[in-house]
């Protein structure tokens, strides 16, 4: 498109012109370029400005989404079902009428996530503070996704770092611990069941917290960019209208 390869040129100008001895460069290239859509000039700050804006947006309604009740637990999408390992710890529970314990244990795994979940704010906007311009073309030239795969690169260890004894004291008020080993002693104490190996629940919750994050994320992006509706500042419309 020739918005897109406009934008290209643009973000790979400003990169060069970064480099010293490049003024007549910028004096053939320039820096503004044509809006189409809306009958302006869209220039580097609006560039940039435009998809900070994108990603504040997106963030933000991803956290309030995430962190709020039910916010994984009714999220089909994200909710945080029991390890994989104990598939047949709850298969056997509920067929011998302990089901009720597994469901208990998954609303307090759910719980700690959301209530982990609102830390994510202030990792996701440093990311934003600290994009680059060779950042925001990656972004605005990728695909559906590019935006989140950008946080997930830059935030994933310091959100995991913030999250983890956020989901440890978490797990601890919402009684998920106490949960879980009481789900394993009831397992381990039916006859013929064997013995299950305990799981790492605050690695595991932490885990599929981020996961939950990131794919609610990517919703939102992909909604900027192909729903006109979802671009509700004047900015977002001057940047992705088009």
């Amino acid at each position: 498109m020739r918005f897109t390869n406009s934008i290209g040129a643009l973000l790979c100008a400003a990169v060069v012109l970064a480099v010293p001895g490049c003024s007549t460069l910028q004096q053939t290239m320039g820096t503004v370029f044509p809006a189409e859509s809306t009958g302006g000039t869209l220039d580097e700050p609006t560039v940039i400005a435009g998809i900070r804006e994108a990603l504040r947006i997106g963030t933000e309604n991803t956290v309030t989404s995430t962190s709020k009740l039910d916010g994984f637990l009714g999220n089909q999408l994200i909710r945080i079902v029991l390890p994989e390992q104990m598939t047949t710890v709850a298969s056997t529970m509920r067929k011998v009428g302990f089901g009720s314990q597994v469901d208990e244990l998954e609303v307090g795994m759910n719980r700690a996530a959301e209530l982990a979940a609102g830390e994510a704010r202030d990792v996701f906007w440093a990311a934003i503070k600290g994009m680059t311009v060779s950042d925001a073309f990656g972004i605005l030239n990728g695909g559906n996704t590019a935006a989140t795969d950008y946080f997930r690169g830059k935030t994933s260890a310091a959100l995991k770092m913030r999250f983890q004894p956020i989901v440890e004291r978490k797990i601890q008020e919402v009684g998920v611990s106490r949960l879980y080993t009481r789900v394993a002693d009831t397992y381990n104490s039916l006859p013929l069941a064997g013995t299950q190996k305990m799981v790492d629940l605050e690695d595991y919750v932490t885990d599929k917290t981020l996961a939950g994050l990131f794919t609610v994320l990517g919703t939102e992006e992909r909604k900027i960019r192909q729903d006109p509706l979802a671009r509700t500042t004047d900015l977002l419309k001057k940047v992705f209208g088009r």
